[in-house]
């Protein structure tokens, strides 16, 4: 049971404007949903350390057990199309469409949520109670708490859950490799299938120009992160 594509596409580069929303769509999700699951964790207290396990779960998954289980999912014959057929839905061809890139987001998602959660839960154990204190003695609200205190308080936190998050996404390149190849969907021709293509078509021109634009682009985006950090550690 696999999703390998039959041919190659017709183009052999990735689109810009792809890699740019894979970017812009997964991260922010992912920092605002591990951020949740952070702060529900500290609501509930001692029962919250369960829930912190489960959320860990995932990375102690393999990547070879999350393509099976990927596989037994979303393939055209899989459990979700099976469930749509005996509902008389029209069934999804997952990884054949543009709800690949949705599949993928879903995995990034699941995979990582836990490990950005134990980077918020640290940046909350880090600001000082007495804060909270002060300010609910001026009459401060929860939402004013979370704006005024937790927020700023978290810009450091930000900043290194931000990187890591933006390193990780590269890893997805496993999962999405091992269950559609080298040439998936348009939608999930991810960098990494375009560096490994050229790779093996020992492309080594164009691949050395794509590298050195991709540290560029990656400095650009890390630079204002560690600015962040900087803040953090003044304060």
């Amino acid at each position: 049971m696999t999703f390998h594509s039959k041919k190659p596409p017709h183009k052999k580069h990735a689109d810009d404007a792809k890699a740019a929303r894979f970017l812009c769509v997964c991260i922010p999700l992912l920092l605002a949903i591990s951020l949740a699951l952070a702060l529900l964790v500290r609501v509930a207290g001692q029962g919250g350390k369960i829930f912190k396990t489960t959320y860990l779960l995932p990375m102690a998954v393999p990547v070879a057990s999350i393509v099976l289980l990927w596989q037994a999912l979303f393939n055209t014959k899989g459990i979700i199309n099976a469930l749509l057929d005996a509902l008389h839905m029209q069934t999804i061809d997952f990884m054949g469409t543009g709800a690949a890139f949705w599949v993928l987001i879903f995995t990034y998602l699941w995979k990582n949520s836990g490990y950005d959660m134990v980077l918020w839960l640290a940046g909350l154990d880090g600001i000082s109670q007495s804060l909270y204190e002060a300010a609910a003695v001026d009459g401060a609200g929860k939402i004013q708490l979370f704006l005024h205190i937790t927020l700023p308080c978290l810009l450091p936190t930000l900043g290194l859950t931000a990187v890591l998050s933006l390193l990780n996404m590269f890893k997805v390149f496993r999962e999405a490799y091992l269950v559609a190849g080298s040439y998936p969907h348009e939608s999930i021709y991810l960098l990494q299938h375009l560096f490994n293509n050229w790779f093996l078509s020992l492309d080594m021109g164009r691949l050395t120009a794509a590298a050195v634009l991709t540290a560029a682009a990656l400095l650009i985006i890390i630079l204002p992160l560690q600015t962040l950090l900087r803040g953090g550690d003044a304060r």
